[in-house]
């Protein structure tokens, strides 16, 4: 494991950070690392680089939770699909769950934010692009499940989460992003999100256009990664 390429990734990640956030006139988004495809090393020497971590899959974010414990604690994410059985493997411990898209999922969070004594923050997961194969939420289904969720006690709903739609054209992404970024304002404005807002946008290939739209947060894995860990035979 190259430490010392992950570190260059890193700076280099947050130097496009600031010049593009510069360039669309916002605050500079924070760095998540997606740890799904990197090895445990990869993982812990992020960690301990103060990034925040985050895992795609419940039972990989459990594994690695518990990994992490031993050693750190920075914030750990959960930006994958969350299914409402897997729902006791983060629950209490992820800092942030970036998919929350229905209200069973929410009702499901809900009972157990409140059996294990705590209040869960979550975003609401936009399918801005709309593909029918992907989870999230239509647009305009946005504000019912926020005005829904803001009335449970244990679950803090901090803001919006977007993929957009990857067809290989990175400024493809915007105008997916700038939807989101309309609609997260909408509903900052109607008082529905509680602490700092977040608006969870823009991955490996999209990061600079979401630092332009106004992310806060940017997802990246891939690009952070590159060159870090040995190939795998």
């Amino acid at each position: 494991m190259d430490t010392a390429r992950l570190l260059q990734n890193m700076a280099d990640i947050r130097l496009r950070l600031e010049a593009a956030a510069a360039q669309g006139g916002h605050p500079v988004p924070t760095l998540v690392a997606v740890t799904k495809k990197v090895s445990d090393a990869a993982f812990l020497a992020a960690a301990g680089m103060g990034c925040a971590v985050a895992e795609n899959y419940a039972q990989a974010f459990a594994r690695r939770y518990d990994l992490l414990c031993n050693t750190m604690t920075p914030p750990m994410h959960l930006v994958g699909s969350l299914q409402t059985n897997k729902v006791k493997l983060v629950v209490g411990k992820a800092a942030l769950i970036h998919s929350l898209d229905s209200r069973r999922l929410a009702e499901a969070i809900e009972r157990q934010a409140e059996r294990a004594g705590v209040v869960q923050e979550v975003l609401l997961e936009v399918n801005s692009a709309r593909e029918p194969n992907k989870g999230g939420l239509l647009p305009e289904d946005v504000r019912p499940l926020a005005e829904f969720v803001r009335e449970l006690p244990h679950i803090r709903l901090r803001g919006l989460m977007t993929m957009g739609k990857n067809d290989g054209i990175k400024e493809h992404f915007r105008p997916y992003f700038a939807q989101t970024r309309r609609l997260f304002e909408a509903l900052l404005q109607s008082g529905l999100f509680e602490g700092e807002p977040i608006l969870s946008m823009g991955m490996s290939d999209s990061f600079e256009i979401a630092a332009q739209e106004g992310a806060t947060l940017v997802r990246v894995g891939t690009a952070l990664f590159s060159g870090v860990d040995e190939p795998q035979g």
